[in-house]
């Protein structure tokens, strides 16, 4: 049987003391009571599995920029969504996927999206080049200013960070 973690006494502290005022905050900077309840238990969440705790006087701060991050990160999968319903919204309707496919399809997008975010700006910027536009490991090389070696580097880099978040 495993124990459960308890959270640290700090951060039982900084949750008491901060949590009604960083939902009021993402509430204003959302527009929405629920997202905003959703992305503060989220941001806790994070600060609990990373084990990391603000500098004394930077609670909100810290809080914030957490939060910043999470909004950023709600947009964006939000409009890779929309982008997905609308690519679907295209095709006839015999060859729509089910609603299951359609689920999967969309938790695959959101992942990849999330490697990548990961990633150092050129290694994406080089996956992105090679996947969406095409662009062959030597156009990518003069493109970026880059060796073809780093360029194959960067695509493993890339392809391993994509199957472990897959």
């Amino acid at each position: 049987m495993s124990a459960i973690k308890q959270p640290h006494p700090s951060l039982d502290a900084l949750y008491r003391n901060h949590h009604g005022w960083l939902v009021a905050w993402l509430r204003r900077r959302l527009g929405c009571a629920h997202d905003a309840a959703d992305l503060s238990h989220d941001a806790y969440e994070r600060l609990m599995v990373s084990g990391r705790l603000p500098a004394e006087g930077q609670d909100r701060a810290f809080l914030m920029q957490i939060a910043r991050g999470l909004v950023i990160d709600l947009h964006r999968r939000r409009a890779l969504e929309r982008a997905y319903l609308d690519a679907l919204a295209q095709l006839p309707e015999n060859h729509m996927p089910s609603a299951e496919a359609r689920a999967q399809a969309l938790q695959t997008l959101v992942a990849i999206d999330a490697a990548l975010d990961s990633l150092p700006a050129k290694a994406r910027e080089t996956f992105i080049l090679s996947r969406f536009e095409g662009l062959t490991y030597s156009r990518i090389a003069q493109r970026l200013g880059i060796s073809v070696a780093l360029v194959r580097k960067h695509m493993l880099r890339a392809a391993q960070v994509c199957l472990e978040w897959l």
